[in-house]
């Protein structure tokens, strides 16, 4: 698969996208052990998001490659990379905006695989890795999430059935 680089983008599980057309939204649904991972880019107006479904590419490393955004340690770089295509260049990382949302507990009621917490874990060890950090998070819980991520204005709003929508 092909990341996505439109005005309007919807994610599913495993894909990447990154928009810096004006009126661009990407959106990624029923976010549950999975994580969005969001990226908004000040100085180049660049916003991008990966729907990231494991932790590590080395359970699969053959998905991996056809499908890079399933897994935080291929996915992020690839979402970076993306960035950088669409955008021309990324700012430098104090121009970046990170914000991740997911992880929860929703069909692991013993939590014998951790599955959302293992993946906001290596979703900030990869950052870590290019010197970077989220500064907001909507993790964990027994909940799903829908992400959408505006670029003109920057907003990420949260919704989940019978809950009002959040702003992240």
């Amino acid at each position: 698969m092909q990341p996505n680089i439109s005005a309007r983008i919807m994610l599913g599980v495993g894909d990447y996208g990154a928009t810096k057309e004006q009126g661009g939204v990407i959106r990624t649904m029923a976010l549950g052990s999975c994580i969005g991972l969001m990226i908004l880019d000040r100085g180049t107006r660049c916003v991008g998001m990966d729907h990231i479904a494991l932790p590590e590419s080395s359970v699969a490393p053959d998905r991996a490659k056809q499908l890079p955004g399933y897994f935080a340690d291929t996915g992020i770089p690839a979402l970076i990379n993306l960035m950088k295509q669409t955008a021309g260049s990324l700012s430098k990382p104090s121009n970046l905006i990170i914000k991740m949302a997911g992880g929860a507990n929703v069909a692991d009621p013993n939590n014998t695989f951790n599955i959302g917490k293992r993946n906001v874990l290596a979703a900030k060890k990869i950052l870590w890795q290019f010197g970077l950090g989220a500064i907001a998070e909507d993790v964990g819980g027994s909940h799903s999430r829908t992400v959408t991520l505006y670029r003109d204005s920057g907003r990420i709003i949260l919704s989940c059935p019978g809950r009002p929508d959040w702003e992240l």
